[in-house]
């Protein structure tokens, strides 16, 4: 019997997490650790990491590493397992997260998704990864949403900056404002997400308008820290020059200080998650973005600005050209 991830003595600060992934180039400069929280306060359609939006602890069944000899059903008080044409069911409604069939699976076809973890072990794990930072690396917490455990996020911050190590937050912008100012001393950058400048669009696409989205931005801006700017682009949803280019004028008439501006292309890696996890996604069939969009709606914000602007860039791998 294998031991649950996560299973520690405890301290008053505990952040709970899905994963640590380490040497990432897509949250931020450099080489970087990227930690992944648990719980994100808005529902976007598109979200290709679906097992991070709930708080709640979680778990799914890779199919992949199962060999059916059901042990995981055998330990479930519950009996929020089953066998259907050969594939593992889970009653979630029935689970109560004991997570007895993760321990117990030989295989670790049963994953536990969300675990709590004492802010003195995360430090004392991410210090490890020092040496390859550089000058220009360090940890990017991201979701989720890092904000909505704003407290002991800024405990783990601090630790990280004492050690010399430099902190990125990625950010939904979707918080109270004194959650931001809980890490500001602690953090060197922010990745800021500005998905839809029309707010009845986007609270019809994430549940939530995005007034405060905008608002926090602007304060924040204020703050002097380097900022990131990313916008999504997704099929039928971001992904026009109205949207583009209303969002362009927003970070030009408010004066907003980027370093960078990444339009980030669509991916569809979130396909198996929604499946495993039950929920059906509204993109499981769409096709990535053609790359002559991404460039049109690339010029599209840089002539908001300028045609030199060169801050501005796109993101992502794309659809194959047809001959």
């Amino acid at each position: 019997m294998r031991s649950l991830p996560g299973n520690h003595m405890a301290s008053s600060e505990t952040i709970r997490i899905l994963n640590i992934q380490r040497m990432s180039t897509e949250d931020g400069p450099g080489l970087r650790t990227t930690v992944f929280f648990k719980g994100c306060p808005l529902r976007c359609e598109w979200c290709h990491n679906p097992e991070s939006l709930s708080y709640s602890l979680e778990k799914e069944w890779i199919e992949t590493s199962c060999i059916r000899c059901l042990i995981c059903l055998k330990h479930c008080p519950e009996g929020a397992l089953s066998l259907v044409d050969g594939q593992i069911i889970i009653n979630r409604n029935l689970c109560s997260q004991c997570r007895k069939c993760v321990v117990n699976c030989p295989t670790e076809a049963m994953k536990a998704l969300g675990v709590d973890k004492d802010v003195d072990w995360l430090f004392q794990d991410l210090i490890k990864d020092k040496a390859y930072f550089g000058t220009s690396g360090g940890v990017t917490f991201s979701g989720g949403e890092a904000l909505i455990q704003a407290k002991a996020a800024a405990v783990l911050a601090e630790k990280l900056k004492s050690a010399g190590i430099k902190v990125a937050i990625d950010t939904c912008g979707h918080v109270p404002y004194h959650h931001f100012e809980m890490l500001l001393p602690h953090v060197e950058m922010f990745l800021y997400d500005l998905k839809l400048i029309d707010s009845k669009q986007h609270e019809a696409l994430t549940k939530e308008p995005n007034q405060l989205i905008l608002d926090n931005l602007i304060r924040l801006n204020q703050a002097k820290k380097t900022i990131w700017i990313r916008t999504p682009i997704i099929p039928g949803a971001t992904d026009n020059e109205t949207n583009i280019t209303g969002i362009a004028s927003f970070i030009k008439e408010n004066q907003i200080c980027f370093e960078r501006w990444e339009l980030c292309a669509f991916n569809n890696l979130g396909k198996d998650k929604y499946r495993r996890l039950g929920i059906p996604w509204r993109y499981d069939e769409a096709k990535l973005m053609e790359k002559k969009t991404m460039e049109q709606l690339t010029m599209a914000a840089r002539k908001v600005f300028g045609d030199e602007e060169r801050r501005i860039i796109w993101t992502g791998a794309t659809r194959l050209e047809e001959n």
